[in-house]
């Protein structure tokens, strides 16, 4: 290999570490929850977990595991194939059909990741005679599968419905064939809600599809954990739903995209990330199948994580910090610059709090940020002690 290239890789890696933009990972030493165990080379520490998608505490239900267990042992552990060759079981029909169920789509398909229904989704059904508009918030996965399609591309600030509505103009004026707009259901580096029904409004005026990713909605949203087009009353002028089954919905991994029964069939027929990757392994089907009947009835669940919510951020405002304000469980706890974000971080790890410091390029710069999410794994004695770490590491740096 070239000493040249590896010292440039060196140099920007340098780069990175010098503008406080470099990302460390840690290790758990046991299973996912409101609690954690965390490695160091003390040995494992036992902290409260402010930085998972678990939201409904899913991630360690024993019905969960013990569906994922019992799928091994009738599945098996792999699927060493892809889907259209011998790659399919009954299990992945049933994941499919249960989620298409759910929403209230004619059909749904199962991919390995939402990253790759998403990256997977716009190239079938887009051509270069076709329009997508998309928010500027959207997640990198919707960035990137737009960019896969033949289609032209229009982009909207996030949130703005006038500018919608001028992106929405152009594109008839461009005289495109058809137009999608595009957009995440909550923004998850703000816990923003998008504003569907004046999106479908829109989308309506100008004969346009509407596509919505719901990864940070799907299971603890909306009636019976429908997702935002329940929450805001969009309902099913929502064309496309794309979501995952590694957050709410048993935090495994998986991604489907849920739609009228020609949208699926043609996926499955052309959607690259879904014909060249193997289906989902048969415990993580079983698993998230069985997340997903949790999640459903469990009105219980989503009470305490709403509860949860309205304390920390109640909690973390009187403490002096500046949260985003949302309806979601996601609570941006905002501090401008990454170096004090990742110093906060810090401090409140040695305060036995578990979270991660978000700056640029996950955000923009200047609006480093805690990024809190809410889990009904916790209890009230876990959020009340969080509130009280923030507290104390917010004046030991001088942040209040």
């Amino acid at each position: 290999m070239s000493d040249a290239f590896l010292r440039h890789i060196r140099a920007t890696l340098d780069e990175i570490e010098a503008a406080g933009l470099y990302k460390r990972e840690r290790l758990l030493t046991g299973p996912q929850g409101g609690r954690i165990r965390v490695a160091s080379n003390a040995g494992p520490r036992e902290m409260v977990n402010l930085c998972a998608n678990n939201y409904l505490g899913l991630a360690n239900h024993p019905e969960v595991v013990a569906a994922a267990a019992q799928a091994m042992d009738e599945f098996g552990f792999g699927m060493a194939s892809v889907r259209f060759i011998c790659g399919a079981q009954t299990l992945h029909r049933e994941l499919e059909r249960a989620i298409a169920r759910h929403l209230g789509k004619d059909d749904a398909i199962v991919f390995a990741a939402c990253f790759d229904a998403n990256g997977g989704v716009f190239e079938p059904l887009m051509g270069n005679e076709d329009a997508i508009i998309s928010d500027s918030l959207n997640h990198a996965s919707i960035i990137d599968g737009v960019r896969l399609s033949k289609a032209k591309r229009y982009r909207f600030a996030n949130s703005d419905m006038n500018e919608l509505e001028d992106r929405l103009k152009e594109a008839e004026a461009d005289g495109a064939r058809f137009k999608l707009i595009a957009t995440d259901g909550v923004f998850s580096m703000d816990g923003y809600v998008a504003k569907l029904q004046e999106i479908c409004a829109l989308a309506d005026r100008f004969g346009a599809l509407v596509l919505v990713d719901d990864c940070h909605a799907t299971g603890h949203l909306g009636e019976k954990g429908r997702g935002t087009p329940a929450l805001t009353g969009a309902g099913q002028r929502v064309d496309i739903v794309t979501g995952t089954f590694g957050k709410t919905l048993g935090g495994g991994m998986g991604g489907f995209v849920a739609a009228a029964q020609p949208i699926v069939d043609l996926l499955r027929q052309r959607a690259r990330p879904y014909l060249f990757s193997n289906s989902l392994a048969p415990p993580v089907a079983a698993g998230a199948l069985k997340a997903l009947e949790i999640a459903i009835e469990a009105e219980d669940r989503r009470a305490l994580l709403e509860t949860h919510a309205r304390r920390f951020r109640a909690g973390i405002e009187q403490a002096g910090f500046t949260a985003l304000p949302s309806v979601t469980p996601i609570i941006p706890v905002m501090l401008g610059e990454a170096r004090l974000a990742q110093d906060l971080a810090k401090a409140l790890d040695e305060r036995g709090i578990y979270v991660a410091g978000f700056f640029f390029p996950v955000v923009p710069k200047g609006a480093a940020r805690i990024r809190t999410q809410m889990s009904a794994a916790l209890n009230t004695q876990d959020v009340d002690f969080a509130i009280a770490a923030f507290a104390d590491a917010g004046r030991a740096l001088g942040i209040l």
